[in-house]
């Protein structure tokens, strides 16, 4: 039985507020006074609040296992090795990234790893030959993995993130909680305030292992297809959607529309 909502810390009512405009209103001045509340905090005591006195609700993880994902999955493992991790497979992964995410899982004793995949029927019928991403990048994102995570969302009040303000000029105003009005959710963004040198120093710091395909050129990995290696003194998201005028799968929203920046 999914737990009450307000077990939390005066957390406002769960479930989509997009067709009531009152308890929308609720849950932005709830997000407002969270981040008032922890303007001064970091990482780890947001997740506190987050996992054990439950100020968001019932929340899961969303990884994608890849190069930086292992630094936010430590901190969640020493809080709550039971936290939901929601990770999308979406077939066309690279197979490095798919031995990482079962031994990242293994060293970190997270007890709760859910693989998304699309239905297999629809993906069939809209993507017979697996060549969308050729023709529609962002029709191939959003069978894969926009739709996936938002029917595995649909239990959880909010969900928590690895974004971070230095990812683009998109997210330099990122608080730790961020009310998706696309949803009603609450959305936890513990490293928004870490720099790229933090997440080097912290996995060496903790001995956490690699994505194998850092060392191969590959700062940023997402599906096979669609993910080239850096240049040295290219940006590390340059190998994303390369030439297609793309930098985002889709799965953040503001009023109800993909953010465009790293994910």
């Amino acid at each position: 039985m999914r737990p009450d909502l307000h077990s939390g810390e005066n957390a406002p009512a769960g479930g989509s507020t997009t067709g009531d405009p009152e308890q929308a209103a609720e849950k932005r001045a709830h997000v407002d006074a969270l981040n008032a509340r922890f303007r001064h905090h970091g990482a780890t005591a947001v997740l506190r609040a987050v996992l054990k006195d439950r100020v968001a609700g019932d929340i899961a993880m969303v990884s994608s296992f890849g190069a930086e994902s292992v630094a936010l999955l430590h901190l969640v493992a020493m809080v709550d090795r039971t936290t939901p991790v929601l990770f999308l497979d979406t077939a066309m992964l690279f197979p490095e990234t798919l031995v990482y995410q079962q031994d990242v899982a293994e060293k970190l004793g997270l007890r709760d790893v859910r693989v998304l995949r699309a239905d297999a029927d629809i993906v069939a019928k809209r993507d017979p030959y697996g060549a969308l991403h050729l023709s529609d990048p962002d029709a191939c994102c959003a069978l894969r993995k926009t739709a996936p995570l938002e029917d595995a969302l649909s239990g959880f009040d909010g969900w928590i993130t690895g974004r971070k303000r230095y990812q683009s000029r998109g997210r330099a105003m990122l608080e730790f909680f961020e009310y998706e009005e696309a949803t009603g959710r609450i959305k936890v963004n513990p490293l928004v305030h870490w720099a790229p040198g933090d997440v080097r120093t912290y996995m060496e710091e903790n001995r956490l292992p690699r994505h194998p395909l850092v060392t191969q050129g590959y700062p940023s990995i997402g599906c096979r297809p669609c993910t080239d290696r850096v240049a040295e003194g290219e940006d590390p998201r340059a190998g994303r959607w390369r030439g297609q005028g793309k930098d985002e799968c889709g799965i953040h929203f503001v009023d109800g529309r993909a953010t465009r920046g790293a994910s």
